[in-house]
């Protein structure tokens, strides 16, 4: 790896463009020097092969199909600002300047969401792209370009195809990135021409990382095997809606007209109904519809609603859901991780609260870490706004599609944040011959045949199978059909038949119109403008937040979201049985918003978007449980009731709020046990007058996390089925079918089988609420923990609080050495940057060159500053703030922003990662948006010419 660098370095980088060139050149020379040492692939590079694929910011190029000159503006970090006449000279040229930056990281996602990987990457790949071809995302994108955007979208994903194609005219890989370059050491793989259906791919693959809960589906499926009804609805508890604060506090569901308004509070609760919110709440246990087992106690029968909840599947059709995990856990994340804890954060205060008089908008969006990061800065700015240029917007958009996806323009600013409704289900399918059974009657497949080709030569041929369900993702697993083959359910099933098969529903395998959406916002001058664009985002379901330069702000929950017959999306249901299909989408009108709230503000964090009482259709039966949104509602109230106002800089010190829930109801315990072990009394010290604030410097975060970590273990951890616990961790356990602790020849050693960053409990806020329910109940079952040769049984909270201590202790004596003094959480709490592709997975001397850290990271799980680390898996940050910004709608030039890394993705260009140092240490930088100021911040000036 490159040098180490930490946010309390205090290495900055260089305001002006020639400190950045002579760093660039410093690190062209370490490139090369590198490079000579790779020797064994018989290849040298030179210094310009390494800088021909920097992009010319100065100067003038001509490109053909523009109608007049476009100015692209850069600043110091690289972040391109671009002035046109029309509109279709707008995307053009976005299109072209994004490929100029970020072309390689482009042509592998749409790679990906074609299922192509292995043209690029060989028969490694294979296994992902059957799945994806699966999936089939490019096949439904071309479908919605053939049939479901309007003209006017299809007008400027056009012109943004020709920019990319215009940039990529004439030139060889080599040129493009130095990643095709050391691509061409194994194959002679050339990037193809662009096209508006790639664009529109990447919108599936969003909704991919985004879907709601698929996982928990499988996950409770999985629990079964080891746990029982109750057990499973002691880690999956109710959204706290008296504590923890839904998004919409103002307004009802009006349930004579079918509609939500902005009306009277204190509504009385709606009655329950097939499928409602008000009758399936949240958690295994309680919700209906599944297949049942015999395996944990018994529940309903299959295809009936009920208690099946409280079951899943057969132990066969569980190995299916674990194979399919597996299948999952390998598909490369497009803004994720695979769909784990993501989350994020957007609140958005009016101008009666803030120093300005007008309001305040604030997004940091947790994603995967990647290198470069998956946003991408920029502004479209027509130079006279008119019929045929129709746009003055900035913000942040994703390499490879145009337009801006967070931002504002000159009237508006919104926010996103993953709302976490259900729009995914799986369904058991019952196969006979060459179909499935349906209502007692076989139906025939729809089957077509996909080729993937395999670089170096070769191909692959798959059949995809797709039933009125959706495709069968256990096909893509050989044994996934052998398990199907053998499986059983209970006898209100169908006969086995020849096995059974998981099939997927997901809303955005069916054509829509997001892409309509995009353009829709960025041109949106009001609320009812506002509004209206929403109801074209279809996928994914996403909380908007908005505010205006006339002072109003508001929410809206957008999407098509499935209204189920029976069975609530918690549990796999029965393909077979009609009363589980999906009946219909919730009407656009009948979407939960807020206007303008009495409470002057509205916040969004992943929590519950409305009371369960509210409501009557269920939107999920996973929402987030609330500790981050709740937190920052805290700290806006305090500072609204303290008679102050909020100011950009406070928006900025909320997003890097640090303070830690879980720690606030732990240590006061922790803190009352008496200790024998004169070294852990030492490191429970560090606990006495901590703040509960995980800053990287702080001893008693590093020492507090861990305890927390071996909390979750001994409790939960070492009881969890090995396909959720770590891959390797093994354990002696009872065998699955006994009632009562077996004897100690019968007992069976078990390993996990996830990795690390996905397996469970990994520490999120559901397992904080988890711990919350039965903190004071100190003989409960989850607190006891069988002895080892060293350690005598639990039997307590206190006991195995006390054992947790003393685990924690001597693991970070293990890992940052016995002198607590030298102790702090940012050397365990480390963010690594990688390349996504060659970063990970090639020779270790591009590993070098391409990835970049560590940097050592304050925050953590379920706090605002949401560095997210999995407590299974250890203390490495796995998800972050991909981004922050603050919007300031009394002066827009006044708004700040950062990136995780920078605008480019050539490694050892100046703007790789020139705004990471700045983003881990909370900063955020200036963001022009008036023609005056993006002049006054502009360092280098590119014309484009026609």
């Amino acid at each position: 790896m490159p040098p180490n660098t930490t946010a309390s370095s205090g290495q900055k980088p260089g305001k002006s463009g020639r400190k950045k060139g002579r760093r660039a050149r410093l690190l062209v020379i370490v490139l090369v020097l590198a490079i000579i040492g790779g020797v064994g692939y018989g290849s040298y590079w030179s210094i310009s092969t390494v800088r021909a694929s920097f992009p010319q910011t100065k100067g003038s190029i001509t490109l053909d199909g523009l109608s007049g000159p476009v100015d692209v503006q850069r600043d110091d970090y690289g972040i391109p600002q671009i002035y046109a006449s029309t509109d279709e000279d707008l995307f053009m040229a976005q299109g072209y300047v994004q490929a100029q930056d970020r072309f390689y990281e482009m042509d592998v996602r749409r790679h990906m969401t074609a299922g192509r990987l292995s043209e690029m990457f060989g028969k490694s790949q294979i296994g992902n792209d059957a799945f994806l071809r699966t999936l089939g995302w490019d096949r439904v994108a071309k479908e919605e370009y053939d049939t479901k955007l309007s003209a006017e979208t299809k007008k400027y994903l056009q012109a943004y195809a020709k920019g990319v194609n215009a940039y990529l005219r004439g030139k060889d890989g080599k040129d493009i990135s130095l990643e095709y370059a050391a691509l061409g050491f194994s194959n002679e793989y050339q990037p193809e021409e662009w096209t508006p259906v790639d664009s529109i791919s990447w919108l599936k693959a969003m909704a991919w990382d985004l879907r709601g809960n698929m996982q928990d589906e499988i996950d409770r499926a999985l629990m079964t095997s080891r746990l029982g009804p109750k057990q499973i609805a002691d880690l999956y508890p109710e959204y706290p809606y008296n504590r923890n604060k839904a998004i919409i506090r103002e307004g009802q569901y009006d349930e004579i007209a079918g509609t939500w308004s902005q009306g009277a509070q204190g509504t009385q609760g709606l009655p329950g109904s097939q499928g409602s919110g008000s009758s399936t709440q949240s958690g295994a246990g309680t919700g209906g519809g599944g297949i049942s087992t015999g395996t944990s106690g018994t529940a309903g029968t299959a295809g009936t609603a009920g208690t099946a909840g409280t079951s899943g599947a057969s132990s066969a059709v569980q190995t299916q859901l674990s194979g399919l995990y597996k299948v999952l856990e390998d598909v490369p994340e497009a803004v994720g991780v695979n769909g784990n804890g993501i989350g994020s954060n957007s609140w958005v205060v009016s101008g009666d609260h803030t120093v300005s008089g007008k309001p305040l908008l604030a997004n940091d969006p947790h994603l995967s870490a990647t290198l470069p990061s998956v946003w991408y800065q920029m502004g479209l700015h027509c130079k006279v706004i008119s019929q045929k240029c129709q746009y003055n917007v900035s913000g942040y958009t994703f390499a490879g599609m145009p337009g801006v996806i967070i931002g504002h323009n000159e009237d508006i600013a919104w926010g996103m944040t993953n709302s976490g409704v259900d729009v995914t289900d799986l369904y058991l399918e019952k196969l006979t011959g060459n179909g499935y059974e349906y209502d007692g009657k076989v139906r025939s497949f729809d089957t077509r045949e996909e080729t993937i080709a395999v670089a170096g030569g070769g191909s692959k041929k798959i059949v995809v199978r797709t039933t009125n369900n959706g495709p069968l993702l256990s096909d893509r697993e050989d044994e996934l059909l052998k398990v199907g083959k053998k499986a059983t359910v209970n006898t209100a099933a169908p006969d086995r038949g020849d096995g059974y098969a998981i099939a997927l529903r997901w809303t955005a395998l069916d054509p829509g119109t997001s892409m309509d959406a995009v353009f829709a916002i960025n041109r949106a001058k009001d609320w009812n403008g506002f509004r209206k664009a929403a109801a074209l985002f279809d996928v994914p379901s996403q909380n908007l937040v908005y505010a205006d330069t006339k002072d109003n702000i508001g929410y809206q929950l957008p999407g098509r979201i499935p209204i189920r017959g029976e069975g609530d999306g918690s549990l796999p249901a029965p393909g077979w049985d009609s009363k589980y299909r999906w009946t219909g989408y919730i009407d656009q009108d009948e979407l939960p918003y807020e206007y303008n709230p009495d409470r002057g503000y509205v916040v969004t964090a992943n929590q519950a978007v409305v009371d369960k009482d509210k409501y009557p259709y269920t939107l999920t039966a996973d929402w987030g449980y609330g500790t981050r949104s709740q937190r920052l509602a805290d700290l806006i109230d305090s500072k609204i009731k303290g008679g102050g106002k909020v100011s950009t800089e406070d928006m900025r010190q909320m997003q890097l709020d640090n303070s830690s829930e879980v720690a606030r109801l732990l240590v006061p315990r922790l803190l009352k046990i008496d200790v024998e072990d004169k070294s852990v009394r030492e490191t429970q010290k560090l606990l006495e007058g901590w703040d509960y604030t995980q800053d990287a410097d702080s001893a008693a975060a590093a020492y507090f996390n861990a305890v927390w970590r071996n909390i979750l273990k001994l409790a939960f951890g070492n009881k969890l089925p090995k396909e959720l616990r770590v891959k390797g961790q093994c354990l002696t356990v009872d065998p699955v079918d006994t009632t009562g602790p077996a004897d100690e020849d019968q007992k069976v050693r078990e390993c996990g089988e996830r990795d690390a960053d996905q397996a469970q409990p990994d520490g999120g806020d559901r397992w904080f609420e988890t711990v919350r329910r039965i903190i004071d109940d100190e003989d409960n079952d989850w607190w006891s923990a069988p002895g080892t040769r060293t350690e005598e049984p639990a039997n307590t909270r206190d006991e195995l609080f006390e054992r947790a201590m003393d685990d924690a202790r001597w693991e970070l004596t293990a890992k940052l050495g016995k002198d607590i003094d030298t102790w702090n959480w940012g050397r365990l709490h480390r963010l690594f940057l990688k390349n996504q592709t060659l970063g990970t997975n090639g020779p270790g001397f591009l590993q070098y060159m391409l990835n970049r850290g560590p940097w050592n990271l304050g925050g953590g799980e379920a706090t605002v500053n949401a560095t997210g680390w999995n407590a299974a898996g250890g203390y490495g940050v796995v998800w972050v703030p991909s981004m922050r910004m603050v919007v300031n709608l009394g002066d827009l030039d006044k708004s700040k922003w950062i990136n995780l890394t920078g605008a480019s993705g050539h490694a050892y260009n100046a703007h790789y990662t020139d705004q990471t140092d700045k983003w881990a240490n909370g900063e955020l930088l200036t963001w022009p948006f008036s023609q005056k100021a993006v002049d006054a911040n502009t360092s280098d000036t590119l014309l484009l010419k026609p």
